[in-house]
C-alpha cells in the first residue's frame, strides 16, 4: 500500500481547520492550502489561530500547475461547492482521492459529476466548533470524521480507505468507518437540518436541547420529517435516532451554537436551501407532509432579509 505522502484542502472554515491543522504537522511543505484573490492574502498575513495556537499553512493558488496531490479534502459552504470543484482542478490527477465531507446528501453526486465516482469517497464530519475571524475552536475530544465506500466491511477495506486510514493515524485525525455511509450521511442530516434550523430560528446555543423540553419538541418534530422521508427513500434510520442523540448534544460545550446561528449573527447567507430547501423538495417527490421545514424554511429567509437590509421599517 502507497503512503499518501502529499495533500491539499481547498476551503479553511471550521472543518478544514481541524484537517489542516492536522495534516501541516506530519506533511509540512506537502501540504497545502489552495485559495486565491483576498482569501490567500488574509490566510498569510492573520493566518489562523486553532484552539488558541497560532498556525500559518503553505498557501497556493488555484491556477498553479504541476503539484499534483495524493489527497485533497474539499470543505467549502456548499453554496461553494462548484467553484471549490474547480479551484481544486489543477491538484487532482487521475490517482488523487477526494473527500468532500461537507453537510448536507449531496456533495459526493455533485463532486462525482467533476470527477467522477473512482477518486470519492464518502465522507462527514462530527465536529461542533466556534470561528470568529480568524479564530477557530473545538473539542478535538469528540471531534472526529466518518468516511468510507459506500458500504465498508472491517476485514475487508478497499485500499482507498486504508491509505487515508493510515495518514489520519499519522496525523491524529480520529475518525470511523460506518458499515452503511449512506445511513450514516443521512443521520447527520437529521441532526443538521432539525439543530441548525431550529437555534437559528430561536437563537439558542447547544445548551438548550438537554435543558429546555420544548426547544427538544421542535428539533424532534422537525427532525422526525427527515427520518420520514430517508425511509421513504429505503434508508431505514432508526425512528428513536434524534432522541437518542440528546446524550452527545449534552456533550457538546453548552455555549456552542450550530453554524446556521452563527451565520445569521455573522450576517453571511446561510444553507437553508440545502437543508430545509433540500427536506421539502425532497418531501413533495416522497409525499412526506415537512410543515416544520417549511416554516423554518421561510424563517430563515426573513432572517437572511434583515440582514440583507431589505425589509421596510426594520
Amino acid at each position: 500500500m502507497n503512503k499518501i505522502n502529499t495533500a491539499a484542502v481547498v476551503g479553511v472554515g471550521a472543518i478544514g481547520s481541524f484537517f489542516a491543522d492536522k495534516l501541516d504537522l506530519v506533511l509540512g511543505e506537502n501540504f497545502k492550502v489552495i485559495a486565491g484573490g483576498e482569501r490567500a492574502e488574509r490566510l498569510k498575513k492573520d493566518g489562523l489561530v486553532i484552539n488558541g495556537r497560532q498556525r500559518y499553512f503553505n498557501i497556493v493558488p488555484p491556477e498553479r500547475k504541476g503539484e499534483i496531490v495524493d489527497f485533497i479534502i474539499i470543505i467549502p459552504k456548499m453554496t461553494g461547492l462548484k467553484q471549490a470543484l474547480k479551484d481544486a482542478e489543477n491538484y487532482i490527477g487521475p490517482d488523487t482521492i477526494i473527500m468532500t465531507p461537507l453537510n448536507g446528501v449531496e456533495s459526493e453526486e455533485t463532486a462525482a459529476e467533476v470527477y467522477g465516482w473512482d477518486r470519492l469517497v464518502y465522507s462527514f464530519m462530527r465536529l461542533s466548533s466556534v470561528k470568529n475571524g480568524n479564530v477557530v475552536s473545538f473539542n478535538p475530544d469528540i471531534s472526529f470524521v466518518e468516511f468510507g465506500e459506500k458500504t465498508n466491511d472491517e476485514n475487508n477495506l478497499s485500499e482507498k480507505v486504508l491509505r487515508i486510514r493510515e495518514l489520519f493515524d499519522r496525523a491524529g485525525i480520529r475518525y470511523k468507518n460506518p458499515d452503511d455511509m449512506i445511513k450514516a450521511i443521512w443521520e447527520k442530516f437529521v441532526c443538521n437540518v432539525s439543530e441548525n434550523q431550529v437555534a437559528a430560528v430561536l437563537n439558542i446555543p447547544f445548551g438548550a436541547w438537554a435543558s429546555c423540553p420544548d426547544a427538544n419538541a421542535l428539533r424532534l418534530m422537525t427532525a422526525a420529517e427527515v427520518i420520514e422521508i430517508a425511509h421513504k427513500k429505503g434508508i431505514m434510520i432508526d425512528k428513536n435516532y434524534a432522541a437518542d442523540h440528546l446524550e452527545y448534544l449534552d456533550s457538546v460545550p453548552h455555549s456552542n451554537k450550530p453554524s446556521t446561528l452563527q451565520d445569521i449573527l455573522a450576517g453571511r447567507k446561510t444553507e437553508v436551501d440545502m437543508f430545509a430547501g433540500t427536506i421539502i423538495k425532497l418531501g413533495k417527490e416522497t409525499g412526506v407532509p415537512t410543515p416544520f421545514n417549511e416554516f423554518l424554511y421561510h424563517a430563515i429567509k426573513v432572517l437572511e432579509a434583515k440582514n440583507e437590509g431589505t425589509i421596510v421599517g426594520v
